[in-house]
């Protein structure tokens, strides 16, 4: 499931690059080997939500429009001919409707032409599969202001009732609430909005799998969604061995898919009659190798052109010879403390006595805004950066990174501070928690050196304080962390947020909103708090067409989240890659990192 302008023109990256030009020859010229590691989820573009699985997407695949080589704030025409604007006329009606010219001559895998009536189904079908945990409510939301298809049939039918429990009847009328949204018109596809949203574009642009269009004849003949209104039952929310599309894969991209082996490798041979020039690589193969040793020798004798390097590893490939190191991307990314406003309490080991007693703490101890700026000028966050981090990367400034509006390089934030750390725990609960004081412990998922890292530092701090406070660590595996989280029972749980899409509405939501996916679950205070404070401006931050006036709304939420304390936004760290000397044409896209767009490179 990721910066040093407000708002990026041209995202200028301002990098270190570290290379030693080698003496060794061009491997395989015409093969681009990538050497990776973990394994890939899913070949349907509607289905998979991560990142190695998008990147098979990204370049088999193809969306309406995409940004200009990485620039997150440019779009240039992709299946359309146009990207739709207001001084084009193709977006109108107060930023409510968005045409889109479908390009002609363009052809599927399979030779089938692309049709408007491709671009249709495609949304379509991916609104009606919308599986569990999958990437479709970025339309849903934009679309109908809903956060799934279950919502589109509770608004229909006046009933909750689960889509796969439709009649045809139900199915139809459903469908008819769906097809409202996207039409045909001639040669273009028209999308009509509720109410203007500026980050649909970025919503559907290339590198997002939602927005990508199939092919109709050949999806329906492989057992996809036949198109009809009365079957949304039979075809939504399908585990990954039903959906048809899992591994095999006809696009308009590149490349095509030759052979998929999970957690081994992916060959995709260049498209020959692609609609644009022809890569100039002939064959891509991505391998996935967990084992560092194995990638790192792979690298240095010329057997791969980029490899996955994990930060820790980068010394060790920084005076490689004929190898390039390139650090200090922008990452789209903000890992952060959250403070549970309102903790279970009832078997909950973590609050200890559950009471304001000395021996553990209440259920609302996160709720005193005293407590909350206690904790936040208890971190050391240049440390953090410097030393686990290992300067790549900078400290939070709020739930929004750099480069999007809202973020301010200048705005206030948080330091260590245990002058008024002390301060304000002396204020903490009318004094009561200074003469009591506490007992807490905070969690990280094991594995997370990271996380780890800042709960040692928090623990470190905090108990230098007040001889009465004490901090204990404990780490857990990461799906019972995630329960915690999801059950209340987290009382200061790290966690962090990638950007889904290029939008600060993508940040201030899961962090912030109510009903987010971090904020949600931060207790009734908090949820009573934002309600009131923090969705209003979210709902007219999204719906505003002006940047400036976009900026002004989301300087304030950036604000709101400083002066109230609501979490500790710790770290928004920076990206690398490696790779060969020989590779040509390699740009950074935030948004995809860290794969690739081997259309692009040559070598």
């Amino acid at each position: 499931m990721q910066k040093k302008l407000v708002v990026l023109l041209t995202l200028v990256l301002v990098f270190s690059v570290f290379s030693v030009v080698g003496a060794q020859e061009v491997k395989n010229p015409d093969t681009f080997i990538e050497v990776n590691m973990g394994t890939i989820d899913s070949l349907d573009p509607h289905y998979q939500y991560d990142s190695a699985s998008a990147e098979i997407i990204d370049n088999v695949y193809e969306n309406l429009i995409k940004f200009n080589k990485g620039n997150i704030n440019e779009f240039v025409p992709h299946l359309a001919t146009e990207v739709p604007t207001v001084e084009n006329g193709l977006i109108r009606e107060n930023g409510t409707v968005y045409e889109f010219p479908i390009r002609e001559g363009v052809t599927f895998q399979n030779g089938n032409p692309l049709t408007p009536e491709d671009v249709k189904y495609s949304f379509l079908r991916a609104l009606i599969q919308d599986r569990d945990g999958g990437p479709v409510w970025m339309l849903y939301e934009p679309l109908f202001q809903k956060g799934s298809l279950a919502d589109v049939v509770t608004e229909v039918l006046g009933e909750e009732k689960s889509p796969s429990e439709l009649t045809a009847e139900e199915s139809k009328k459903v469908y008819a609430y769906l097809e409202k949204a996207i039409e045909v018109d001639g040669n273009s596809v028209v999308f009509n909005l509720p109410q203007a949203f500026p980050p649909f574009l970025s919503i559907i642009s290339q590198n997002n799998g939602v927005g990508a269009i199939i092919d109709k004849e050949w999806t329906i003949k492989q057992g996809g969604w036949d198109g009809q209104p009365g079957s949304i039952a039979e075809y939504t929310n399908p585990t990954k061995e039903e959906d048809p599309l899992f591994d095999t894969m006809n696009g308009t991209g590149p490349y095509e898919l030759v052979e998929w082996v999970n957690g081994e490798e992916v060959i995709l041979n260049r498209n020959d009659d692609y609609w644009r020039e022809p890569a100039s690589i002939k064959k891509v193969i991505i391998r996935m190798i967990d084992e560092w040793s194995t990638r790192k020798l792979m690298l240095q004798r010329g057997d791969a052109d980029i490899v996955y390097v994990d930060k820790q590893y980068l010394p060790q490939v920084r005076n490689m010879d004929g190898v390039e190191v390139i650090t200090g991307l922008p990452n789209l990314y903000m890992g952060a403390g959250l403070m549970n406003f309102n903790i279970v309490t009832e078997g909950n080991p973590d609050v200890h006595s559950g009471k304001l007693d000395g021996n553990g703490i209440p259920s609302n101890f996160f709720s005193d805004i005293h407590v909350r700026k206690g904790f936040l000028y208890s971190m050391n966050y240049e440390a953090f950066v410097k030393d686990v981090l290992q300067g790549d990367g900078q400290k939070g400034r709020g739930p929004i990174p750099e480069p999007f509006l809202g973020y301010d390089e200048n705005s206030p934030t948080y330091n260590l501070d245990l002058e008024k750390a002390e301060e304000h725990f002396r204020q903490a609960f009318d004094g009561e928690l200074w003469e009591k004081g506490f007992e807490i412990t905070i969690l990280y998922n094991t594995g997370n050196d990271v996380r780890k890292s800042a709960v040692d530092m928090l623990k470190y701090y905090v108990e230098q304080i007040n001889p009465k406070f004490k901090v204990n660590v404990r780490g857990i595996q990461w799906a019972t962390y995630l329960d915690k989280l999801i059950a209340n029972k987290f009382t200061l749980g790290f966690i962090a947020w990638g950007a889904d899409y290029a939008d600060p509405h993508n940040f201030v939501v899961p962090f912030l909103a109510s009903d987010g996916t971090y904020g949600g679950f931060k207790g009734k205070n908090y949820i009573e708090f934002a309600k009131e404070n923090i969705d209003p401006l979210i709902e007219k931050g999204v719906s505003l067409t002006d940047p400036e006036a976009r900026e002004k709304v989301y300087k304030e939420l950036q604000n709101i989240a400083y002066e109230h304390a609501i979490d500790m936004y710790l770290y928004q760290p920076t990206a690398q890659v490696v790779m060969r000397d020989w590779v040509e044409g390699w740009y950074y896209n935030p948004i995809r990192d860290p794969g690739q767009y081997f259309y692009s490179l040559d070598k």
